[in-house]
This record gives C-alpha cells, sequence and structure tokens, in this order.
C-alpha cells in the first residue's frame, strides 16, 4: 500500500532536526567532497593532529582537501605533506607517509578511510569507506526536510526587495522572474539560518502614477485608444477600460494591505480616480501574486516618504554634508566624490526630485529598521541607479556602510509560443504579463476563473517558477511556453517532477516496510548508479550553502537536474524489486533520501513535488 514518507520517517523513530556542523574549511576549500560536513571535519581535525605530530609542535595552518581530477586516484586527495615539507626540511614522500600513518591509527578515523595512498611528489590520496559513502542515506532519513539546512547565519536579519512594480498595470514576465528569484534567494538564505523579511516597494508616486489616472479618466468619459482626443502617453491596455468601468459602477476594492476604496463615477474627481486606480491595480497585483505563490513580509509605499517628510529629511542631510551644489536652477549630488563617473541631479530645475532622491530616503529607513544587510533584486535598466543611491546613502552620514545595499540584476526575458515571440498581450496592450505566462503554460482556460482551476495553476507555476530560476539572473532568458507544456525529459521541471513521482510508483510496489529503513545495510549500495545517487545526494547541503553565498539560486535548479539523472540512470541500470531482502531495503532506503532530496529543492524553488503524474 502506498505509504507517506514523512510519516514513516516519523513513526519509524527518526527525529527531524536542525544539525549543523560549522565547517572548519577556508574559503578557497573546493566544495562537493563525496562526504558529510561532519565526516570532512573529522578527517580534516585527523589532519591537523597528525601534523602536530609530525612536527611535534601545534599545527596552525589550514588543511585542504580536494577532489581528485581522476577518480581513480580516490575520493579525497591532500597535499598537506608538501605544504609543510620545505618549513620542516622533510622529504614530501617520507612526511605524506607519516601523516597518512597517523591518520589511519587515528580512533576518530575508524570506519571512516578504507585506503590511504601515496602519490607523486607526496601528493596523499584516500579512499573513503562503503560505510562513509552510504551515510548520507541515513542522515537524510533521519532529518527529512531539515536535511541540508545550516544555522551559519543564526541570529542574522536580511531585507529582500524585490518585484516593486509601479501599480500602474500587471505584472509583467520580468516581475516574474524577479519573483521567482527573490523568494528562492529568500528560501535558499533561510536555509543556512538568516531571518528573512520580503518587502515590495510600491512607486505609488511620480509621473507614472498621473499618466495611470489620466487614462482611466479618459476611459471613464468615453474616450478610447485612437480617439482623437486619447491623452498622448496613456496607457492602451484593457486593463483601463476594466478599471474605468469598476469605477463608474461604484465598486469597492482593496490592495492586501491597504483600506477599501470605493469608485465615486465621478469622472471630473482626478484625485478620487487615481486613488481607487493605484488601489486596483494593487489588488489585481495581488492576485498575480498569489497565483504566483509569493508572499511579502511588507509592502512600503513611496508615497510614504513624501507624506512623512523622509524625502526632505534625506535631502536635508545630503546639503549638510557639504556634498551638494546648484547650477542651471537645479540642485546637484557631487556623487563623483564616492567613485560615480559624473555628479547626478537630485532636484531638477522645474522642480521635483529625480528618481534615486527617494531610493535613498527609502534605504535610510530600511538601515534604520534595523537590516544591515539589504539585498534589492531589479532589472538591469537599474544599473546606473546603484552608484548614485550608494554615493546619497554615504552623503547623509548616517552610519550606513560604503556598498550598501547588495543589488542582484536580472536580464530581460523573451517569450516564444508556437516557434514565435510573442511581444504584446491584450490585456496589458503591450507586453506579456505573469499572469498570461502561469496560464499559457499550464494550460489554464483562460474564459474561466484563473484560481478556479487549481491544477493548472499548479502546473503553469510550477513551470515559470522553475524555468525564472534556471538561469544565472544576469543572462538573458528565453521562455518557451511549449517546452514548458511538453511531458518530456526535455522540459526541466517536468523531468525533475517526473523522477520524484516514479520514484513514490517504485515505493509503492516494492513491498518493504518503510518504518524498517533505519536498519538498512547501507554498505550494499556499491552499484555504480547506485554510487552516483550518493555522490550527488551529499553535495545538497553545499548547494545550498552556495546558492546563499553567491545570491544565486540557479545552482539548486541544475543541481535538481543533475540529481534527476543520475536518478534515471539508476532506474535504467538496476532493479528494485528483487528477491534479495537486504539490497532491496537498501535501494529503497536509497530511493527514499533521493526523494525527500528532490522534494526540498523543489520547495526551496517554491515548485511542488508530486507524488503521481
Amino acid at each position: 500500500m502506498p505509504q507517506d514518507i514523512e510519516a514513516v520517517r516519523r513513526a519509524a523513530g527518526f527525529q527531524a532536526r536542525n544539525t549543523c556542523y560549522n565547517q572548519r574549511l577556508s574559503s578557497t576549500q573546493p566544495q562537493h567532497l563525496p562526504m558529510l560536513t561532519q565526516q570532512r571535519n573529522t578527517l580534516i581535525a585527523a589532519f591537523e593532529a597528525a601534523a602536530a605530530a609530525a612536527l611535534n609542535q601545534p599545527f596552525e595552518g589550514v588543511v585542504a582537501l580536494e577532489k581528485p581530477k581522476d577518480a581513480s586516484h580516490g575520493d579525497v586527495a591532500c597535499n598537506l605533506a608538501m605544504q609543510l615539507a620545505k618549513p620542516a626540511r622533510r622529504n614530501p614522500r617520507e612526511l605524506a607517509q607519516l601523516l597518512a600513518d597517523h591518520v589511519k591509527a587515528n580512533p576518530a578515523c575508524a570506519g571512516l578511510v578504507e585506503a590511504i595512498e601515496i602519490a607523486g611528489p607526496g601528493f596523499i590520496n584516500i579512499r573513503l569507506s562503503q560505510q562513509t559513502r552510504a551515510a548520507v542515506v541515513a542522515q537524510v532519513l533521519e532529518q527529512g526536510v531539515e536535511f541540508g539546512k545550516s544555522q551559519a547565519h543564526a541570529g542574522e536579519t536580511v531585507l529582500i526587495e524585490f518585484v516593486s512594480a509601479n501599480p500602474t498595470g500587471p505584472l509583467h514576465v520580468g516581475h516574474g522572474r524577479q519573483a521567482a528569484l527573490g523568494d528562492a534567494m529568500a528560501a535558499v538564505m533561510q536555509t543556512q539560518g538568516w531571518k528573512v523579511h520580503k518587502e515590495f516597494y510600491y512607486n505609488d508616486a511620480g509621473v507614472q502614477i498621473q499618466t495611470l489616472a489620466t487614462s482611466v479618466q479618459a476611459r471613464a468619459k468615453g474616450i478610447n485608444p485612437g480617439d482623437a482626443a486619447w491623452p498622448e502617453s496613456a496607457y492602451n491596455g484593457d486593463y483601463i477600460a476594466d478599471i474605468a468601468a469598476d469605477f463608474l459602477a461604484g465598486k469597492e476594492v482593496k490592495a492586501a494591505d491597504g483600506e477599501p476604496v470605493k469608485g465615486s463615477g465621478n469622472v471630473d474627481d482626478f484625485e478620487s480616480i487615481r486613488v481607487f486606480a493605484v488601489a486596483y491595480l494593487r489588488a489585481e497585483q495581488d492576485l498575480d501574486l498569489k497565483a504566483f505563490g509569493v508572499n511579502f513580509d511588507q509592502f512600503y509605499l513611496e508615497s510614504s516618504l513624501y507624506s512623512e517628510g523622509k524625502v526632505e529629511e534625506a535631502v536635508a542631510k545630503m546639503v549638510a554634508s557639504g556634498k551638494t551644489f546648484e547650477e542651471g536652477g537645479a540642485l546637484w549630488l557631487r556623487s563623483t566624490d564616492y567613485g560615480d563617473d559624473k555628479d547626478r541631479v537630485m532636484r531638477k530645475s522645474e522642480g521635483g526630485y529625480t528618481y534615486f532622491v527617494p531610493d535613498v530616503a527609502y534605504h535610510i529607513q530600511k538601515f534604520k529598521r534595523g537590516f544591515g544587510k539589504v539585498i534589492n533584486i531589479q532589472g538591469t535598466d537599474h544599473h546606473g541607479t546603484i552608484a548614485r543611491v550608494r554615493a546619497g546613502l554615504q552623503a547623509c552620514n548616517v552610519g550606513i556602510p560604503q556598498g550598501y545595499p547588495d543589488y542582484v540584476l536580472h536580464k530581460m526575458v523573451t517569450v516564444m509560443k508556437g516557434g514565435q515571440e510573442v511581444k504584446i498581450s491584450k490585456r496589458a496592450g503591450s507586453y506579456v504579463t505573469v499572469r498570461d505566462l502561469i496560464c499559457w503554460s499550464g494550460g489554464v482556460d483562460e474564459t474561466q476563473p484563473m484560481l478556479s482551476q487549481p491544477d493548472a495553476l499548479t502546473k503553469g507555476r510550477d513551470a515559470v517558477r522553475f524555468f525564472l530560476v534556471s538561469r544565472k539572473a544576469d543572462t538573458e532568458f528565453v521562455f518557451d511556453v511549449d517546452l514548458a507544456l511538453a511531458q518530456s525529459d526535455e522540459n526541466p521541471v517536468y523531468y525533475v517532477q517526473y523522477a520524484h513521482a516514479r520514484i513514490h510508483s517504485i515505493l509503492d510496489q516494492a513491498e518493504v516496510d518503510l518504518t524498517t529503513l533505519n536498519q538498512a545495510d547501507l554498505t550494499l549500495l556499491g552499484a555504480p548508479s547506485e554510487l552516483a545517487l550518493l555522490r550527488t545526494l551529499v553535495s545538497y547541503p553545499d548547494i545550498l550553502s552556495k546558492a546563499a553565498e553567491e545570491l544565486a539560486p540557479h545552482h539548486i535548479a541544475f543541481y535538481l537536474r543533475e540529481l534527476a539523472a543520475a536518478f534515471h540512470t539508476f532506474y535504467n541500470a538496476e532493479r528494485v524489486r528483487i528477491d534479495d531482502l537486504s539490497l532491496k531495503t537498501a535501494r529503497v532506503a536509497l530511493l527514499v533520501a533521493v526523494a525527500t532530496v528532490l522534494a526540498n529543492g523543489l520547495a526551496v524553488l517554491g515548485v511542488s513535488a508530486p507524488k503521481r503524474m
């Protein structure tokens, strides 16, 4: 009968715990050694003790363990003997043998190392025991959803700002890439102990909001795009007509964190139209985010920076610092004093602040709220504002460190459908929306409410979220809708999800009591495809750490495809339903571990892990 992995894991007495081992590794320590962190630390400590004994003095250096370029040389290589030979005035090969003998004699290494060999001028090659290689399975079974997590950054907080769209229209595919990147980045940093605050900054002040209100007012007065009276800069999308119709009908709209706003129906009340239109589109964007499975801890309004005097305060601080000057009727910041390529206008000669000034005020508020680390995810079109914002923050002289905040910039997304690039959405008028992409990728019937089609919505959301984090943020991405719909190995999210579902199908038919897996003899897992799975499983904690440190969740997408590929190779090479109960139980334990890590990694990316497909 089908058995739920997590329930069975609990029944077997495995207790999920966040076991964290501080890696005693240098910043140059190679990643992805085929051993668990605590095993690695044990081996490092053994070499440290061996070095101290061989030199007859305390060892204060760094033991570097590496993965051999040639797999036939073993699992782990160490060049410690060659590092120590010259200062110790010893023959490196002789010193290597002495270190190896000490390590092999160390009781802590009993069962950890199978053999140690000396090669070349003094390389130490280590072959791990099968017990060491297979230990990852027991750890995954024990820790479950906690496997791979760390508390390396426990007690540290980070604010991640992403999407931050103007409330002037539906979210476009660029916002979708930000949403996928930001949410995955938040999740992966949480796996490393960070307390993450996710924030959406609404640019609800400025010219674009005026243009929105002007567009809605024109529609409300019966003026349509193409008419002689249609404003030249107005927004042409169908959504403008929808806002106008609801405003005239006196409907009520409400953003997730706002107060209800009711349409007055008065086409001459421009301010009423503006307030209603902003609330309407914020509510629409809330629906887009809900469909995408993205939640925020806080929505911050640009308009509040003006109404609360925060922009003027920031300007006053920059002026008081002596880092501003007036020229041509405009107020300038001497941003070249902070490395910018030229000085920047703060207040235009005709009045009004330039784009970066409220951003400076906003980041002062971030810092004052206690966020010493801030990451902004934005499009590459914002590249020019980085130096200006950082210069403004330094000029304010409020204690903010240089280089604050961090930025992750992403490039554009091109959408292909039916072999053709799609540039226009009927709903938005000039661009493809996130909602379009989710609907197309999931086969959603667009004549029916999107949220009433949960299966299609989940399929579309999974495809969009996985695809949009599957490449480095600073590379352009082509989103192929036809590929997202394909049920084939070419579709990366289908390929990974199918591996998870196939494992559950195997488990349902294996006729093994999953509550006995903690007694499995994992040393029986010696076939090449099994060893490949073990090596891939054990690298997951390093992948999480790397993705968090580099702010690069695409590493997880790459890893999941690698793990799925290793599983499919195993599936084609080995059988699980065999007469040898001990080996069958060991293989089932291995597959439970693989399914667990697949589900864990998909969850970090905000993608579901179906048990049936």
